[in-house]
C-alpha cells in the first residue's frame, strides 16, 4: 500500500467525484493495487501537491517498464483516475480498444504535425470540460541515459498544457528499477521493495504563451520540466543530477523503441 507525506488534514482535502462514482477503474483497481503490492512498497511524498479537481497533465521520470504501475497506483491513491496518453492504433485493437476509451485514456495522432497539434487542442479542451488529468511520458520512451536521469524531452506534454493553460505537474520515483531494471527481468524477491514517489509544483510556462506552437517556445518550456523532473529525482536520489540532459542523437541512439545494447 502506499502512504502520503506530507499531506494536509483530510477535512481540507475537497472530495474528488471523478474517483468516488463508480467507473471501470474500480474492477481494475482491485486487480493492479494489490498486484503492484506485492513487489513495491510505495511511499509518496508530496501528493497533495497533485490537484484534486480539475484538469491537469502529470509528467513523470520513466526509467523501467514497470513505472506505468507504480504511476497509475499513486494517482490513484492521490484520489484521481490514472489516464495515460496511449498511441492511437491501440485504440483499433479489440477489446484493449474498448478498454481504453472506457476509461478515458488519450489517443496519440503520429500521423502529420498538423494532425498532431490539432489533437492536442482537443485533447486539451476535452480534459478541462471534464476536469480530467492525462499522464504524459515527456521523453515518449524510456530514457537512455545510463544512470537513469532524465534524458532530453519531447514536448508533447508542454503542448498539451499550453493549449489550455492546464497545470503541468512534475513527478519523480525511484526503486521500480530495482523491481524490474530498464529492458531486463522482473525481480520476484525480496517481495515490497521501497519505491518512493515525489510531486513537485506545477512548472511555470506561461511565458510561453497558451497555444503557442513555435518550435523554439516548445523546446524551451519542456527543458524547463526536464529540469524540474530531475531536480525532483535528485531529491530521492541523494546526488546532484548531472547539468546537460542525455541527447540521444548525440550517442547515435534511437529516441523511441527498445534501447539495444
Amino acid at each position: 500500500m502506499a502512504t502520503t507525506s506530507p499531506r494536509p488534514p483530510a477535512s481540507r482535502l475537497p472530495s474528488n467525484p471523478e474517483k468516488s462514482r463508480p467507473s471501470v477503474f474500480w474492477p481494475l483497481a482491485a486487480i493492479v493495487i494489490p498486484l503492484t503490492g506485492l513487489f513495491a512498497k510505495i511511499e509518496i511524498i508530496d501528493g497533495h501537491k497533485l490537484p484534486r479537481e480539475g484538469a491537469y497533465v502529470l509528467a513523470p521520470t520513466h526509467s523501467t517498464e514497470f513505472d506505468p504501475l507504480i504511476v497509475a497506483v499513486a494517482v490513484w491513491r492521490m484520489g484521481r483516475a490514472p489516464r495515460f496518453m496511449a498511441k492511437e492504433s491501440l485504440f483499433k485493437v479489440p477489446v484493449l480498444g474498448w478498454a481504453l476509451r472506457a476509461t478515458g485514456m488519450v489517443p496519440v495522432a503520429r500521423s502529420s504535425s498538423a494532425a498532431a497539434a490539432r489533437q492536442t487542442i482537443e485533447q486539451s479542451e476535452v480534459l478541462v470540460e471534464h476536469g480530467r488529468g492525462v499522464i504524459v511520458y515527456p521523453e515518449g520512451t524510456l530514457t537512455r541515459d545510463p544512470d537513469l536521469w532524465p534524458m532530453r524531452g519531447k514536448t508533447g506534454a508542454v503542448r498539451l498544457a499550453l493549449a489550455d493553460g492546464i497545470p503541468l505537474i512534475p513527478m519523480a520515483h525511484w526503486g521500480a528499477q530495482d523491481i524490474l531494471p530498464r529492458y531486463g527481468k522482473l525481480s520476484f524477491w525480496p517481495l515490497r521493495r521501497p519505491v518512493k514517489v515525489i510531486v513537485g509544483d506545477p512548472v511555470d510556462i506561461s511565458e510561453f504563451g497558451a497555444g503557442n506552437a513555435q518550435p523554439a517556445a516548445l523546446v524551451a518550456g519542456t527543458d524547463r520540466l526536464m529540469n524540474a523532473l530531475a531536480q525532483l529525482l535528485s531529491q530521492l536520489r541523494g546526488e546532484p543530477a548531472p547539468e546537460k540532459r542525455w541527447n540521444p542523437a548525440e550517442h547515435g541512439q534511437r529516441e523511441t523503441g527498445r534501447l539495444e545494447p
